[in-house]
């Protein structure tokens, strides 16, 4: 086969993707709850590295400002009946622990691609417009308005997705249904498990955090009383620690386990398929198989910040700790604050409520759901797609106000050791993976149904 005028080969085009990846990772695009800490400059410098990687992108589709740096771009289709948004977000969180490669240098080495953001979120946003890039350049007309929500301060529980969603809205626009960061092609996702798991998202946590705070005179440390406000505030996160709220299977986990069965371990092979029926079995295996399976089946609660005297020869006149709360379904906020108050059971431990968020909407698996299963099952023929609930927080929960159906899922396959890399150290993307989250892409676009 030879390639006509202006075509380019899938060895170039592939190495082209790559670069554009490894551009933007370079780029320190770090959020901060405090504006005033944040780079503003590495922001900028990133739309406009954005917009010469993807010229066509910018040139053909209408484009508006969101928030400080965020991104909506319409891409009109043959249709605006059934518009679909495909979101991904440009901050990273900041860099902490030792780095096989410099975290922000981009380096493919044995295939991988190393750096902050190529799982959490630059690779989604990049394998999207790399796939829009490609279409357009073949002139390409989805069969419906496209849309791309692209935040700027996901991380920090920003204001840019709730902005784009009122855009939306002023618009009249009402998605068929929004896709966002979330499942992946899991692999070791269960113990015992060896098929790759398509995890789409039907739902998040809501999230959810409170400070526990003691107040006390203080003091020379050579005279401490019993019971100062660092003691009082440790037995109340001892006890916070040890009373869990109740576990529960949601279903979207039942549907996870009866389609996952057939490639269980044998054991447990007639507890997954009859999930619906064995919940409470399910739910004490769950509880067993570790902190990832068990954060499936209850509220979670994490003590993440703590504060006490500034000096060693000093008692703490205010002690604090910061606990970060993700709420399964069927919990509520109120449901969380009045557990902390019954286990803490004790009035001089103030509870301050930082934020507060309800668990999202379960999605439903209609057509919509059908259309990234089978899409899925074209890019990725040995992995099971299943619902699942997801248990960090994205910007698509903004859009449940828009949209009935928001999904979760990047088309990458994960490793165990990939998905604890988020947030943490060593996060990285293998370049194979990558394409085939832009060929996902390019497939889902090309499929809208007319």
């Amino acid at each position: 086969m030879t390639l006509r005028e202006g075509q380019r080969s899938p060895a170039r085009s592939h190495e082209r993707a790559v670069a554009k990846l490894q551009a933007l990772v370079r780029i320190p695009t770090v959020s901060d709850r405090d504006p005033g800490l944040v780079d503003t400059a590495a922001f900028d410098l990133f739309l406009e590295e954005l917009a010469r990687q993807f010229p066509v992108l910018h040139e053909r589709l209408e484009l508006t400002r969101v928030d400080t740096h965020g991104l909506l771009f319409r891409w009109p289709g043959a249709s605006s009946a059934r518009p679909v948004v495909l979101m991904a977000h440009l901050d990273v969180v900041p860099v902490e622990g030792t780095w096989q490669h410099p975290a922000f240098s981009g380096e493919v080495v044995d295939g991988v691609i190393w750096g902050r953001g190529t799982l959490d979120d630059k690779g989604s946003l990049v394998a999207i417009c790399e796939a829009v890039e490609s279409l357009l350049e073949r002139d390409v007309v989805p069969a419906q308005d496209v849309w791309l929500s692209f935040g700027c301060n996901e991380e920090v529980s920003g204001s840019s997705a709730v902005l784009a969603v009122e855009e939306l809205r002023r618009r009249g626009v009402e998605p068929w249904f929004v896709l966002d960061e979330g499942g992946a092609i899991a692999s070791e996702a269960f113990p015992g498990v060896k098929a790759p798991i398509g995890v789409i998202g039907l739902t998040e946590k809501g999230v959810t955090s409170v400070e526990l705070r003691v107040e006390g005179r203080g003091g020379h440390a050579s005279t401490p009383s019993r019971m100062g406000p660092t003691a009082r505030l440790a037995r109340a996160i001892v006890r916070l620690d040890r009373s869990p709220m109740a576990p529960r299977t949601p279903s979207p986990t039942v549907e996870l386990f009866r389609r996952m069965a057939p490639h269980g371990p044998l054991p447990l092979r007639p507890v997954f398929a009859n999930a619906a029926r064995l919940k409470p079995l399910l739910t004490r295996a769950l509880l067993a198989a570790g902190p990832e399976p068990g954060a499936m089946t209850r509220t979670t609660f994490a003590v993440t910040t703590l504060s006490g005297s500034p000096a060693l020869n000093v008692i703490a006149a205010t002690a604090k700790a910061g606990v970060n709360i993700r709420i399964m379904v069927g919990d509520t906020v109120n449901d969380v604050l009045d557990h902390v108050r019954s286990v803490v059971a004790d009035d001089q431990v103030h509870i301050d409520v930082v934020e507060r968020n309800e668990p999202s909407p379960v999605s439903p698996m209609d057509d919509a759901f059908e259309l990234l299963e089978a899409t899925i099952g074209e890019v990725f023929p040995d992995a099971v797609p299943s619902p699942y609930v997801m248990m960090a927080a994205t910007d698509s929960r903004f859009f449940t106000e828009i949209c009935e159906r928001v999904y979760r899922f990047a088309p990458f396959r994960m490793t165990k050791a990939q998905r604890e890399a988020i947030h943490s150290f060593d996060e990285h993307l293998g370049v194979e993976a990558f394409l085939d989250g832009v060929r996902w892409y390019e497939l889902l676009i090309e499929r809208l149904p007319r």
